[in-house]
């Protein structure tokens, strides 16, 4: 039978103190009230003792068949026993306690009558039954409780392991943790600024992070010029973590001249298992960082998983033509050991996709004399225009496989160069990949957690503004006197595009990749055509422009149903966005494939890639893209935004 326990609580005596007040009071008001409520007073004062007469009634039962089940000097036993024990009645309330319980659980407070779920929340009685031992904390104490049937309830018993639990955390929090710090752009400044200012500043970046390393409770040392390895503890880690890492925000305020700030790219690693893994981690992280635009932070921590802290800079150019050269070197070598190279890209394929897919067809196949193949699915790409184009310029050649036939020419010297991704997941045919053991990769989109890994060639340069503009490099170096017009001009296209119409993301060397292509005899007249829309994807463009929202610097369109060349016109449509006056970023989203897609652009103020990360997508600070499936096109919108917001906060908090 179920007692309750709060009909004993001294809150029902005073209310039956105060109605026999009330009662006496109306004697001098009227004799009928008074009778009436001293009936009703009386009534509830025999209630409230009979309840707890009860209770202690089945108190006195509960203690009596323990003190049956028990002798007398095993019942004291108990009593004395240095473990807390409590005896729980059917309603969960506490009947009986020892003299350990009451002291170290109740902190020698009177809780006997009271629910247990005061110490046992968020867990139940039922579920410790059940549970071969269960972690609870009361207080400052950390127990494991363990319990058993009675006959009137349950007994718990309460093993106080604050000592232990202590122990094991303190061992967690010291648990050595090592970081690769890289000076961003040193070798910038020592370019460009006399050599006092140079060493000033280098001086106050190392200052800067050998006393946020002592802050750590740990030490900083010196590898090289710009390199730096910090050690420090899981415990330092982890609250750098909550506050963002503020060191980068510091290294940022320390400016050279009027508009050059110093950065750093920092790699961690939390949780390895020895100090060999730490090292190797916190070198993966720190490549992690640089190849997505450094200024930020990549921590790695166990199951090769990353988070990521800053990133919201246009990062440094840290890029040279020795570099380059080196790789179209190795790349020739790799090419001349093969029998076949087959060239792929992205799903959906766009310019700048077959343009550099163009360029190191012409590498391969002219240069070097290799048979060589473009791995495209026409009825998908974006660039059908200029699939065409170059098919027409060799006749005789053929130049494209759809992804079927391409796996039919698989030897163990196969060959497999990727152009314009590094994702495994985005490329134009998975199963050409998995079976190609000799891949080299050429991407310039900032570096995503899952890529392509064992690579011959892993040639990624987040600050370049293209695929194209990197495989316009590498030709001057593999075979620069066989570069047609045709492959200029498909390089151009995707230079072009990328860079829109050389306004975003363009450096010195993307003007000169330029300059080589028109003197290779690229026609920009030519190239221009190639973006042309027919008359229905231009109104289709503008339709959905039309139905874009403004949100702070953000601006989100979509379109609800899906339409031939929709991809194309939501990319047009994207960068259209950005014409709008206060616009710094824009977004599309829209059906197609059955999936909903997502199409960012920005115009440098926004990553728009940290946006896209969060729905799964990936890209580059100016450019990137997600899918999402299983969703509308209007529960899309409402996680982009959302996604829009965290990123604005992270934004105006940096």
């Amino acid at each position: 039978m179920k007692r309750k326990v709060w009909a004993s609580s001294p809150v029902f005596f005073t209310i039956s103190a105060v109605m026999l007040v009330m009662a006496c009071a109306s004697w001098f008001w009227n004799r009928t009230v008074f009778y009436v409520e001293i009936s009703i007073a009386a009534v509830s004062v025999a209630a409230v003792l009979a309840a707890t007469a009860r209770f202690h009634a089945h108190v006195s039962e509960a203690v009596k068949s323990a003190q049956t089940v028990l002798s007398g000097e095993q019942y004291h036993r108990m009593q004395k026993f240095p473990l807390p024990v409590v005896l729980v009645g059917e309603a969960n309330d506490m009947i009986w306690i020892n003299d350990a319980f009451w002291n170290i659980v109740c902190e020698k407070r009177e809780c006997r009558g009271q629910n247990i779920q005061k110490f046992i929340y968020p867990k139940t009685v039922p579920q410790i039954l059940e549970a071969g031992g269960t972690d609870l904390s009361v207080g400052t104490h950390r127990f494991t409780v363990y319990g058993t049937p009675a006959a009137s309830g349950s007994i718990l018993y309460f093993i106080d392991n604050t000592y232990y639990k202590n122990l094991e955390r303190e061992h967690h929090e010291t648990r050595p943790a090592i970081a690769f710090a890289y000076f961003d752009n040193r070798e910038e400044l020592a370019r460009n600024f006399s050599s006092s200012e140079d060493t000033r500043i280098a001086s106050e970046v190392e200052e800067t992070l050998i006393k946020w390393a002592q802050s750590m409770g740990g030490f900083l040392k010196k590898m090289s010029s710009g390199r730096f390895i910090i050690f420090t503890d899981e415990r330092h880690v982890r609250r750098e973590m909550e506050k963002r890492f503020p060191i980068l925000d510091s290294v940022r305020a320390i400016h050279a001249g009027d508009r050059l700030t110093a950065t750093v790219s920092i790699g961690f690693s939390r949780g390895a298992k020895s100090l060999k893994e730490a090292e190797l981690w916190a070198r993966s992280a720190l490549d992690m960082a640089l190849g997505r635009g450094g200024d930020q932070v990549a921590v790695k921590q166990a199951n090769d998983t990353y988070e990521f802290f800053g990133g919201l800079s246009k990062g440094v150019e840290r890029r040279d033509k020795v570099r380059t050269r080196v790789f179209a070197a190795t790349i020739s070598d790799d090419i001349k050991q093969s029998d076949t190279v087959l060239i792929m890209g992205h799903k959906y394929s766009d310019l700048d996709c077959m343009g550099a897919a163009a360029g190191m067809w012409n590498a391969a196949a002219k240069a070097l004399g290799r048979p060589a193949y473009i791995v495209v699915d026409r009825g998908q790409s974006l660039a059908r225009p200029l699939i065409s184009k170059l098919q027409a310029a060799y006749p005789e050649e053929r130049i494209f496989l759809a992804p079927s036939e391409a796996l039919a020419k698989v030897t163990p010297k196969t060959m497999l160069i990727v152009v314009d991704t590094h994702s495994p997941d985005f490329v134009e045919s998975t199963d050409l990949l998995e079976n190609v053991s000799r891949v080299v990769v050429i991407d310039h989109h900032r570096m995503m957690v899952r890529h392509i890994e064992n690579a011959l060639v892993f040639y990624h340069e987040p600050f370049a503004s293209s695929a194209s503009e990197m495989v316009t490099e590498l030709v001057q170096y593999i075979g620069d006197r066989e570069l047609g017009e045709p492959e200029a001009e498909a390089l151009l296209a995707g230079i072009m595009l990328d860079t829109k119409n050389f306004v975003l993301k363009t450096g010195v060397r993307t003007f000169e990749a330029a300059a080589y292509l028109r003197r290779k005899d690229a026609d920009t007249v030519r190239v221009k055509r190639l973006f042309s829309d027919s008359i229905d994807a231009y109104k289709a463009k503008y339709k959905i422009v039309s139905n874009a929202q403004l949100y702070g610097d953000y601006a989100v369109a979509s379109a609800e149903a899906e339409f031939p060349d929709i991809r194309i016109s939501a990319a047009q449509a994207a960068d259209e966005l950005l014409s709008i006056e206060g616009v710094n970023a824009s977004f599309v989203v829209y059906p197609a494939g059955g999936v909903v897609n997502l199409s960012a652009r920005s115009l440098g103020e926004v990553n728009v890639q940290l946006v896209m990360e969060q729905l799964g997508g990936g890209g580059h600070l100016t450019m990137a893209g997600a899918q999402l499936s299983g969703v509308t096109v209007k529960e899309a919108v409402e996680r982009l935004i959302s996604a829009i917001r965290k990123t604005a906060e992270k934004r105006h908090s940096s």
